[in-house]
């Protein structure tokens, strides 16, 4: 019998995107894959002009199933292909539009919120990575729709909620460093708006003047121009800094294995990949209590969002006392997940 065929549509193959469907079809050879992938940049372009960038690059034969991230214009790029209208389609959301913080500089459109709607319609099953992302999308339909002067469906998020299931992306665990350093901070986000740098920068340098010893692990990607907040830190605490940008994968790990605490000020975060990896090494997490966080860390490894004064203070305990013990995120390990991937492949419901 023949493996059945499975093509992968990623609209926006950002590193993480790649990872994950790296994962998918090298961990699940008994399909048989095509993968159809379109650079992470220029997303406004990117989200809406996807049908048109594949309108000549697709084949002419049927798959048996289509998986389409949620970057993918699925509702036109079905128009455009009608011989894939009903061809069996999951649609997998790393994020969704509506949760998404957008910038003071950024053109605020209903664009990106309504090819997801549209893309989920048109689908026969959602796949989220976390519960926060379901519920904040499904929250999001609800208040479009609410905007809407006239003409709206009836039940559209109860149809979208019975098609729902919560499939993670994996995570390969870091090994814990023979010695952990005590004192070592990692922040390992980008350095964007959404990351809330600034949060951060803030509370290490009133620990600094507090005359509490610590060092910094800053990684994480820097994008556009010199971010202040990185800045700043290289400003005023240049002796306390063991690395400083991207480093290769194993100096990476190293230093996850290494690290004490691993603090997030997100003001987004879908899964938390970042965050996952530095626990699954041992290092404590310190997030926000909000977002994806609660489905993953105790109260204890949780702050108020946004409160710098909080972040600061329990930085400070953890550093002057006992650091509370590591966080168990096996639920998040390949290992632990493929059973759940293989059933979502299979098209049987998950309990």
């Amino acid at each position: 019998m023949a493996a059945p065929r499975i093509w992968l549509l990623s609209a926006y193959a950002a590193p993480s995107h790649r990872s994950w469907a790296d994962w998918l079809v090298d961990g699940h050879p008994d399909y048989h894959w095509r993968r159809f992938e379109l650079p992470g940049r220029h997303f406004r372009w990117r989200i809406r002009g996807n049908p048109l960038s594949w309108l000549d690059a697709l084949p002419q034969d049927v798959p048996d199933r289509l998986i389409a991230t949620s970057m993918v214009d699925l509702a036109t790029l079905k128009g455009l292909h009608p011989r894939l209208a009903s061809v069996p389609t999951y649609y997998y959301f790393h994020e969704n539009q509506f949760a998404y913080p957008v910038s003071e500089r950024q053109f605020r459109s209903v664009d990106p919120q309504m090819v997801q709607l549209y893309g989920a319609l048109a689908a026969d099953r959602l796949l989220f990575n976390s519960a926060f992302n379901r519920d904040s999308f499904l929250d999001g339909i609800e208040q479009l729709l609410a905007r809407m002067p006239d003409q709206v469906p009836n039940s559209v998020r109860e149809r979208l909620c019975s098609r729902t299931t919560v499939c993670p992306v994996p995570i390969r665990p870091v090994a814990a460093a023979p010695e952990r350093d005590e004192r070592l901070i990692l922040w390992n986000h980008r350095w964007e708006y959404d990351k809330a740098p600034e949060v951060f920068t803030t509370a290490i340098l009133e620990l600094a003047e507090r005359g509490i010893p610590f060092r910094l692990a800053l990684l994480g990607a820097r994008h556009h121009g010199a971010c202040e907040s990185l800045e700043r830190l290289r400003a005023a605490l240049p002796d306390r800094i063991v690395a400083d940008g991207r480093v290769d994968e194993e100096t990476y790990r190293r230093l996850l294995g290494q690290a004490a605490i691993a603090v997030s000020t997100a003001r987004h975060e879908f899964q938390g990949l970042a965050m996952l990896e530095a626990a699954s090494a041992g290092a404590r997490p310190l997030v926000p209590d909000a977002l994806c966080y609660p489905e993953q860390y105790p109260d204890t490894y949780r702050y108020p969002p946004g409160d710098e004064q909080a972040l600061t203070d329990r930085l400070g305990e953890w550093l002057t006392g006992t650091l509370p013990a590591p966080v168990d995120v096996s639920a998040w390990h390949a290992g632990h997940l493929r059973p759940r991937w293989q059933t979502v492949l299979a098209g049987d419901p998950i309990a």
